[in-house]
């Protein structure tokens, strides 16, 4: 069995040495075991669980619907309903955003466009931050 060091397995799951030390505060990861000295040593299945919490992430998923995956993941024999509900929960979230967002834009162009370029005392941008009652929609 080869150990890692810290340093290489954030090299080998493209992620940064604070982070995986942010990961082991919130017990998302542990290390194998630590030498005399008092460093981390790592196996290689901590790079892929590294690599899956780094996806995860990048798919907008919070570190409790990151931990639930990960002890399903734990248990490869389980029934996978639970990780399709946080899964189907997420994404409710994602297009609750969407919707948020696609409001925001439509506000932002309607704001740009009604100003008429001229002095700040006129701007319908400033006119419109400074008073929620301007705006079209109740992002």
């Amino acid at each position: 069995m080869n150990s890692i060091a810290i340093g290489r397995l954030a090299e080998l799951a493209s992620t940064k040495v604070q982070t995986i030390r942010y990961y082991e505060q919130i017990d998302l990861i542990q290390p194998f075991m630590r030498t005399e000295g008092g460093h981390r040593l790592y196996e290689l299945k901590h790079v892929q669980r590294l690599k899956f919490i780094r996806h995860a992430r990048e798919l907008g998923f919070g570190i409790e619907e990151i931990r639930e995956l990960l002890q399903l993941s734990d248990n490869p024999e389980t029934d996978c309903s639970a990780a399709d509900a946080i899964a189907r929960s997420h994404l409710e979230q994602v297009e609750i955003r969407i919707t948020k967002l696609a409001a925001l834009k439509q506000e932002l162009k309607r704001m740009i466009g009604e100003c008429g370029h001229g002095r700040v005392s006129q701007c319908r941008v400033i006119q419109v931050l400074s008073n929620h009652r301007y705006c079209v929609s109740d992002h």
